[in-house]
This record gives structure tokens, C-alpha cells and sequence, in this order.
């Protein structure tokens, strides 16, 4: 019999959430997967930053218009974990994707973890981090993704996805210094 004090120590949010962040995180270590990271300094505080990047209807704007992003589920404010959001976007013209991701983990003014749940990649884990930097906030994004087809995926991401990823980050990120400036 496990003692009552374990019991409830193991139904610790906190635990969930630690220890589903970090067995996910030597997964993705493990597995190889693709990663994305870029940070930037932006001209707003932790707390406007967090307001806006929090939302997730503010997507529509730092998204670049070439893919046709369009949110299908109806959203009322801020996020929160296990929030359920699907888009649909134009991966190569003429050619739309429905994309569903759940918000995992959400800490207040700190980060927040999309994970794909139907779309275009096998694999999607994106974190976002915002951290206070005298008075300024360092944003650091961070996406662990790979796709489906196993060769196919590999030369399809070598020809196109990645430089595509990096292409909807540098738009965001020009977007962003703009906007904050």
C-alpha cells in the first residue's frame, strides 16, 4: 500500500508538469529530432509581453499572409493548458492543412508548450519562453519538430520545410521589432 502523503505528492500539478516537460524533453534528445531556436529582445515589459503572446487570436497577425493562417476554433481570451486550437493554413498554394495543437503547460509571464496534435509534422514541440531583461523582455522560442514519410520527410525538409520554418521566424521576428519598437 503507498502511503497517503506519496499519493498526493505524485498528483502535484507541479510534478505533472515537471516531469512531463523534462521525460518529453530527453525523448526529443533521444529521438533526433529537428530543432528551431531564436531569440529576440523586445521593447515591452514582461507583463505586455505576456498579454499579447498569450492570446492566442494575435497569431493571425505575426503569421505571414502567404500562408493564408486562419483560426477555426472560436477563442475567448487567454490561453490555458489543455486549450484545444485548430487552424487551417496553405502549405504549398492550393494546398490546405488542417493543424490542431493543444497548449500543454502554461506559467504565468514565464513560458508556454503548443504540441500538435493532427497536421502537417509527426512531430511538434514548441516552447516559449519569456524572460525580463532590465526592464525589457528576451523571447526565446524553441521548436523540437520532425515530419512524416521517413526519407521522403527528410528531403522534403531539406528542400523546403526548413528553410520554410525559417523563413515564418524571420518574418515574426522583423514583425515583432517592429511592432515593440
Amino acid at each position: 500500500m503507498v502511503p497517503m502523503y506519496h499519493n498526493n505528492f505524485l498528483k502535484s500539478t507541479f510534478l505533472n508538469e515537471y516531469f512531463s516537460k523534462h521525460v518529453l524533453l530527453q525523448i526529443i534528445e533521444e529521438l533526433k529530432l529537428n530543432v528551431l531556436k531564436q531569440e529576440q529582445i523586445l521593447n515591452l515589459n514582461i507583463d505586455d509581453a505576456w498579454n499579447f503572446f498569450s492570446n492566442p487570436a494575435n497569431l493571425n497577425e505575426i503569421t505571414p499572409p502567404d500562408m493564408k493562417f486562419k483560426i477555426l476554433t472560436d477563442l475567448n481570451g487567454k490561453m490555458y493548458s489543455g486549450q484545444i486550437i485548430e487552424y487551417e493554413i496553405e502549405l504549398l498554394p492550393n494546398i490546405n492543412q488542417r493543424w490542431v495543437t493543444e497548449i500543454k503547460n502554461v506559467k504565468e509571464k514565464e513560458y508556454f508548450i503548443d504540441e500538435q496534435r493532427f497536421g502537417p509534422y509527426r512531430f511538434w514541440y514548441h516552447e516559449h519562453k519569456f524572460e525580463d531583461e532590465n526592464g525589457k523582455v528576451k523571447m526565446t522560442d524553441t521548436v523540437h519538430y520532425d515530419l512524416p514519410l521517413g526519407f521522403i520527410g527528410k528531403i522534403a525538409h531539406s528542400l523546403y520545410v526548413k528553410k520554410k520554418l525559417k523563413q515564418i521566424f524571420n518574418y515574426r521576428y522583423q514583425l515583432l521589432e517592429d511592432k515593440f519598437a
